[in-house]
Order: C-alpha cells, then sequence, then structure tokens
C-alpha cells in the first residue's frame, strides 16, 4: 500500500507542480468561483499563530495565502496578493545556509517573505533543509529556533508549506529573470 502511495505522489506531484508554474504564467488576475483561500501562518509554541506577508523594499505588507483549486485539494499553490494580482512564492537559489523565500513579479522583482510575531517584530521565513524533492520551510526566530509554517482553512484543517522540486538539481527554473530552487505550495500532514 505505502508503494502505491509513493508512486502515486512521484507520478502526480510532477503534474500538478507544472499545472501551477503554468497557472503562474498565463493565470488570470481573477480568481476562479470555485477556488478556496486558506491563511498561510507561521505555528508559536506557545500556542498562537503569527502572520506570514510579503514585504517589498519600503516595508509594504501584502497578504500570502495558499489557493485550493476546485479540482484537487492535495497541492495547493502559494501566492502573495499584490497589487490585484496573485504572485508565485518561490525558494531561491541561493549559498546561505537558509534559501530564501519571495514573491516574484512579472518585471523580476521580489517580495520577501516574513512572519509578523505578536510584538510586531519580524521572523524570516527560509527553506532550512532539504529531504529528498521536499525542502522544509520555517520561521526563523532571533535564537535560531524554527516554527513550523501552515495553510489554515477556515474550517481549522491543517496543511504544511514546504518548497517541493521536480528536479535532482539546484537550478529548478528560471523565473522573470530570478534562479529558483523549488515551488512552494501547502501538502497535507503525513501520518
Amino acid at each position: 500500500m505505502k508503494n502505491r502511495i509513493w508512486f502515486l505522489w512521484f507520478f502526480l506531484a510532477p503534474f500538478l507542480v507544472l499545472w501551477g508554474q503554468y497557472n503562474d504564467f498565463y493565470e488570470s488576475s481573477r480568481s476562479s468561483q470555485q477556488e478556496v483561500v486558506w491563511n498561510v501562518k507561521a505555528m508559536h509554541p506557545e500556542g498562537y499563530t503569527m502572520d506570514v506577508k510579503a514585504f517589498d523594499d519600503e516595508g509594504n505588507r501584502y497578504d500570502v495565502k495558499a489557493l485550493e483549486d476546485g479540482n484537487q485539494r492535495y497541492i495547493m499553490d502559494i501566492k502573495a496578493f499584490i497589487g490585484g494580482k496573485k504572485l508565485p512564492v518561490k525558494v531561491l537559489v541561493s549559498e546561505e545556509q537558509y534559501k530564501p523565500i519571495v514573491a516574484i513579479e512579472e518585471k523580476g522583482k521580489v517580495f520577501k517573505i516574513m512572519a509578523i510575531t505578536k510584538d510586531g517584530s519580524l521572523l524570516e521565513v527560509r527553506g532550512v533543509r532539504k529531504s529528498g524533492y521536499i525542502v522544509h520551510i520555517k520561521a526563523i526566530a532571533k535564537d535560531g529556533s524554527f516554527y513550523g509554517v501552515k495553510a489554515i482553512s477556515q474550517q481549522g484543517k491543517l496543511n504544511d508549506v514546504k518548497g517541493i522540486k521536480m528536479y535532482d538539481k539546484r537550478l529548478e527554473i528560471t523565473m522573470n529573470g530570478v534562479e529558483v530552487h523549488a515551488h512552494v505550495v501547502a501538502l497535507p500532514q503525513l501520518q
């Protein structure tokens, strides 16, 4: 049974990521009537959630959400809602220990993804480690602690936010002049 699940995972995941990539370039700014929006939050061990937002160079904040397609619920795109557009959120190619997570605009401008603590300070959201084709994404506290990043539905369902790779190479794709290491998605939690 587990072999079948892994087979389906590795068979369907690349197709669904490619479909999301196609939508990154060609989706219209109007949202689908079947689309369900999930909140993206960082989870603090004391039991509260922290908003996850995209930030421009001037410090303006923009929503980051997971989009559930009416046709499937297994892999959800993570998008930043900026200027009436839904921008793709990606893990960047980087030599740093932890890989940056950004939203990418059509002209190649990037928006940093950060978590906001209850006292208003900002925590970087980064790809902290890779397991096979999955990049684990966490908010990083000032003391170096990692906080999980989750997509939360209005019904209270919880999905993990991860980077997903289709290729075993460092460079997944170049999008609008920006080198991408992995695509950021929300996946059901494994049990």
